[in-house]
């Protein structure tokens, strides 16, 4: 058998277009970003608030506060960001060639925009009930 048929030829970097380091970068930004929103969500809702928010009435009590609201929706904003960047870079790892890529990236990003406009949705209806 030929070597050259067991060989994964790996794309050149022409081939794979533009835009991976800068989507990295992006990524890894947006990780760091979570790691600090997570903190901050944590502590403001389990040890800031005493016995943690506990019910429906709380979560709506605690969502009234501007500056509250202001850093979950943050919190959601980078959560999907952050989640739409590995989607896509798991996808990418197929292999397609540009126009698979362009599809792959359309696609996370109607997935990404209907993910925000739903969770931007229930947060302001949570919101307006207080």
């Amino acid at each position: 058998m030929d070597a050259d048929l067991t060989e994964v030829r790996q794309p050149s970097p022409a081939q794979r277009g533009r835009g991976g380091t800068t989507a990295w970068i992006l990524q890894v930004v947006s990780g760091v970003l979570l790691i600090f929103l997570l903190g901050v969500h944590i502590v403001a809702q389990h040890f800031v608030v005493k016995g943690g928010l506990r019910d429906y009435a709380q979560v709506v009590s605690y969502l009234a506060n501007p500056a509250v609201l202001a850093i979950e929706s943050l919190f959601v904003v980078v959560l999907i960001w952050h989640a739409m960047l590995g989607l896509r870079a798991i996808l990418l790892d197929f292999g397609f060639g540009r126009r698979g890529q362009a599809l792959v990236t359309y696609g996370v990003t109607v997935l990404g925009a209907l993910t925000a406009a739903y969770s931007f949705w229930l947060i302001a209806t949570i919101a307006a009930k207080s």
